[in-house]
């Protein structure tokens, strides 16, 4: 026994074991390698960025607390030294440090990161797959709140969080299921406060499938079907759009002979009028002039006809061209995603299974189709009360329920289709 060895204490024990395995898969030292702009005085900047990433792991909820909570981390030398560092900076330090880095300099340690958490992941994947023969993601948007009079954090606005309406940001987080750890992180995305979960499903799945590098079979099948509804009904909006231009070209051609044919008996009104003045004729129930101001009288409630008529049509022809250009658009997406997943299923040999667990904001139709076209067993919520109206119709005093929880049924359709969503219920 070396009686010469002294005894560090510690409030941040984990930090000494994160440390120690850090040097061990040579996180500190790549750190250390990456170039940065900045001179060092007392510090250098790397060790300051890496002071961050530990006061992040130790769970520091504000910069400051590296220096003035009730444990400060750079007074710890236990952690300085299971870290392979003399001691830690200042926290006004490593907050100039930080403000100092450029985008570059950030993306660069963000891929040391990524790059030594890689083959983790890899190795995750593979104990999944093989364990239970599938990958199960979850994904969420989590409020992450500011203080409301805080001028100084960067795109940050308000949003729902927690129950209440606070200024903030939400971070679009992706994890999956993992034989060793429970619960494995893939990624974690920054967004304003205001942002909403139905924006990000699509993002999501993008970056839980580049963290793990597998992916499922695409389901252009499906996909394909679909998009020949979409152009069957682009077509009959084109049709019920020609028809209506041509509705809109009779009732202007209708209003413009009743204009003239109007104008023609008002000339004519005027003319007798001149020679009944000339000729000192008085004007008769039944003569020319009276006939005339007559047919006046009509031409001008058909002309207030054919201007409502004209009215109507142009309204009813926009409402076609509002309807087609949105179906165009919709079709051109299909279409622009189709290429995509057949794609993705030609340069995929080992597609996998997976499910992708989210909640009732991002359940909107479309997020729920685009899932199953990626070829993922989709478990999630409904957004608003789009289904829980179609479902509640097929419910009536035959329907068969099963006990769930103390006081909740449960009763379902096998490949039940529902209207106004692309696919069955499974």
């Amino acid at each position: 026994m070396n009686h010469s060895q002294t005894t560090t204490l510690t409030h941040h024990a984990m930090l000494v074991a994160w440390g120690q395995f850090a040097q061990c898969i040579d996180l500190i030292a790549q750190i250390e390698a990456v170039p940065l702009h900045q001179k060092a005085v007392d510090h250098p900047p790397n060790r300051k960025v890496l002071e961050f990433l530990v006061a992040i792991l130790g769970g520091l909820a504000y910069l400051k607390d590296i220096s003035l909570s009730a444990h400060p981390l750079d007074q710890d030398q236990a952690v300085a030294q299971a870290w392979g560092q003399t001691d830690w900076a200042d926290h006004s330090g490593v907050s100039r440090a930080l403000s100092a880095l450029t985008m570059d300099e950030a993306q660069q340690i963000v891929g040391v990161l990524s790059q030594v958490s890689q083959p983790f992941i890899d190795q995750e994947v593979m104990l999944a797959l093989r364990d239970q023969g599938k990958i199960v993601y979850d994904g969420d948007l989590t409020g992450r709140p500011v203080s409301n009079s805080s001028t100084t954090y960067p795109n940050v606005a308000y949003g729902h969080m927690s129950d209440a309406v606070q200024l903030g940001y939400q971070a679009a987080m992706v994890s999956f299921h993992s034989s060793t750890y429970g619960r494995q992180w893939l990624s974690a995305v920054p967004h304003p406060g205001s942002t909403v979960a139905c924006t990000q499903a699509e993002a999501m799945i993008c970056a839980a499938e580049a963290k793990t590098g597998v992916r499922p079979r695409r389901r252009t099948d499906l996909l394909g079907q679909r998009l020949a509804q979409a152009e069957a009904e682009w077509q009959q909006w084109e049709t019920k759009t020609t028809q209506a231009e041509q509705a809109l070209t009779q009732a202007q051609t209708a209003m413009q002979e009743t204009r003239q044919q109007l104008e023609d008996w008002q000339d004519k009104v005027a003319q007798y009028k001149i020679a009944y003045k000339e000729r000192q004729h008085p004007e008769r129930p039944h003569s020319q002039l009276a006939k005339a101001c007559a047919k006046v009288g009509v031409y001008q409630r058909r002309q207030t006809r054919r201007e409502q008529q004209t009215a109507k049509a142009t309204v009813y022809l926009q409402h076609q061209q509002a309807r087609l250009e949105q179906c165009s658009v919709h079709t051109q997406e299909l279409k622009r995603r189709l290429a995509q997943l057949e794609q993705e299923n030609a340069t995929n040999p080992t597609p996998i299974r997976a499910d992708f667990r989210l909640d009732a904001g991002f359940g909107t139709p479309e997020n729920v189709a685009l899932l199953i076209e990626m070829g993922y067993e989709v478990y999630i919520k409904p957004y608003g009360t789009w289904l829980k109206t179609r479902l509640t119709q097929q419910v009536n005093a035959e329907t068969s329920w099963t006990q769930v929880g103390h006081n909740a049924e449960m009763t379902a359709w096998a490949a039940m289709e529902v209207k106004d969503f692309a696919y069955p219920r499974g």
